[in-house]
């Protein structure tokens, strides 16, 4: 099978491109000019280059291929131009799709994100049938994924036969970037975390994730959300288990939301719009930590053959990656 992958530069898509080769698949990488290109080593495929905002810059690399695996995503929490966002995440992956229909390309898998669910205070573990509208996106990052997989949904209803991932946090080695939820993982390893919100995500072990994109090519369902989680845990949790594998002490104090809402609004106005850097929290991430992000993986687990492992070995694999490459002692 040949597979046209973006996003292989990235954390997720870093994954998933060794998966797709290990199981056979004839891979041609989407990366830009600017790409650094470190995450492919060893990864055996052809590179492409081009940019989801120029759709055009795509067409050739769809040429006799099987299969679509589109990864690639703005993901911040924090941008100074939302505008350009939208951009890769909305009119990036519309074009997408029309290219690979025009193109005959036969299966298309997008990479969603969890963020497009409706939580909840409460911790209600949510699956892919809670009721979601727009308006239930806080910042413009789960706008712009929420918009994108509407464009996907839209596509598989119109006859494209597209599938729907939705990964939850996903944790592991080459997280490069890193992610929000590396981040985490760094401002604990650099004594960067007194103290701690009441809030809860969903981990998961991101070579989990990718074996799950390889598994979807041929046994999606056209049309399906698949949630890709693994563990429901406090943040306090995920942080005592951080301690637990590192030694390093776990913060005992816990932040009042107005308290966080208030040091992440400064951050934004100092830090973001007068410094012109990014801040260490923004009020996205506040009201985002309002809810409890639990979710059930039990439909990716019934059709995709998806397995719930235990988080411990990938935080910890994860823990060894950022030191071993210099971004914690």
């Amino acid at each position: 099978m040949k597979v046209f992958l973006t996003g292989a530069t990235g954390f997720i898509g870093h994954h998933v491109a060794k998966a797709l080769a290990t199981d056979g698949a004839q891979l041609r990488l989407l990366v830009r000019k600017t790409s650094n290109l470190a995450n492919l080593e060893g990864i055996k495929g052809e590179t492409h280059v081009g940019d989801l905002a120029d759709p055009e810059s795509l067409k050739p690399a769809l040429s006799d291929c099987d299969a679509v695996v589109h990864v690639a995503a703005d993901y911040r929490l924090w941008i100074p131009d939302p505008a350009a966002m939208y951009k890769a995440n909305v009119d990036g992956t519309r074009e997408l799709l029309r290219l690979a229909r025009e193109a005959k390309v036969k299966r298309f898998v997008y990479t969603s994100s969890v963020a497009t669910m409706h939580f909840r205070r409460d911790g209600l573990v949510i699956n892919e049938e809670t009721p979601v509208c727009l308006k239930d996106m806080v910042g413009h990052y789960k706008r712009s994924k929420f918009l994108a997989e509407q464009e996907a949904i839209k596509a598989a209803q119109g006859g494209q036969r597209v599938i729907i991932l939705n990964p939850t946090s996903p944790v592991g080695p080459n997280d490069a970037k890193p992610t929000p939820t590396g981040q985490i993982f760094l401002d604990f390893l650099n004594g960067k975390f007194p103290a701690y919100m009441d809030t809860g995500l969903n981990l998961v072990d991101v070579a989990e994730v990718a074996r799950a994109h390889v598994s979807a090519l041929t046994k999606g369902q056209s049309g399906h959300r698949y949630i890709l989680g693994g563990e429901n845990l406090t943040l306090k949790q995920i942080l005592d288990k951080m301690a637990a594998i590192t030694g390093l002490k776990s913060p005992t104090v816990e932040i009042p939301f107005i308290v966080a809402a208030t040091y992440a609004f400064f951050e934004e106005w100092i830090t973001g719009r007068i410094r012109k850097r990014e801040p260490r929290a923004t009020l996205e991430e506040v009201r985002m930590g309002r809810k409890k992000m639990y979710a059930s993986s039990a439909h990716a687990q019934q059709e995709l053959g998806f397995r719930l492992l235990p988080v411990n070995p990938a935080m910890k694999a994860a823990i060894e990656w950022f030191r071993a490459h210099g971004y914690a002692p």
